[in-house]
């Protein structure tokens, strides 16, 4: 056994020691109303779930105020569409346990909420969410138990909202090769990624 793996608290503790105060201050039960702008202005949250087939993080983004607040105990996510492989929602059928991050361009700090959370297919709910017609397939009905905001040091660091490090998407392998590669030759990538930019945009709801 590799005697610089941490295999315990108690060793845990003794390299990072107590957190500072302000870190546990910070932490509260429910939505309180300076926490509120995070989530109204928030154009993108990601969403982590746990379940019998592993653990998932997922995307979630849509114009400011998508997460809708219904009360300092509650929040309604919509599920807009995707490619249905409903990592998040499986998981959630089997452990109703989740975690949400909501960041704000241009601000370093980002908000963390954990909590429980329910598929709603309610007509009157996925009514309240029609963009242009388009009803969500559910709304994810989510019963906060902690709420807290994470300091800029990660965004600091990373550059996240900074222009100098966007990079050319270029650089990255296209959705279409990788496609190609892991079909060995199935897919046209070339025409897969063609076809995308349409594709997207005549999908996106």
């Amino acid at each position: 056994m590799d005697k610089h793996i941490v295999r315990d608290l108690d060793t845990l503790h003794a390299i990072y020691g107590k957190p500072a105060a302000p870190s546990l201050i910070k932490e509260v039960t429910y939505i309180h109303s300076l926490y509120r702008p995070w989530i109204e202005k928030a154009p993108f949250v990601v969403l982590a779930t746990a379940g019998g087939g592993g653990l998932d993080v997922s995307p979630r983004g849509d114009k400011p105020g998508f997460v809708q607040i219904e009360d300092e105990k509650t929040l309604l996510l919509p599920d807009r569409r995707g490619n249905n492989r409903l990592d998040s929602l499986r998981n959630l059928i089997e452990d109703d346990r989740l975690a949400l991050l909501f960041l704000i361009p241009g601000a370093g700090e980002m908000l963390r909420i954990n909590g429980r959370g329910e598929i709603d297919i309610a007509p009157a709910l996925l009514a309240r969410f029609s963009h242009e017609g388009v009803l969500p397939r559910s709304v994810l009905r989510i019963q906060v138990e902690s709420v807290y905001f994470q300091c800029s040091r990660a965004a600091l660091r990373s550059g996240l909202w900074q222009a100098e490090s966007q990079i050319d998407r270029h650089q990255l392998p296209s959705p279409g090769a990788i496609l190609k590669a892991l079909s060995r030759g199935d897919v046209d990538g070339a025409a897969y990624d063609a076809l995308l930019p349409q594709r997207l945009k005549n999908t996106l709801y």
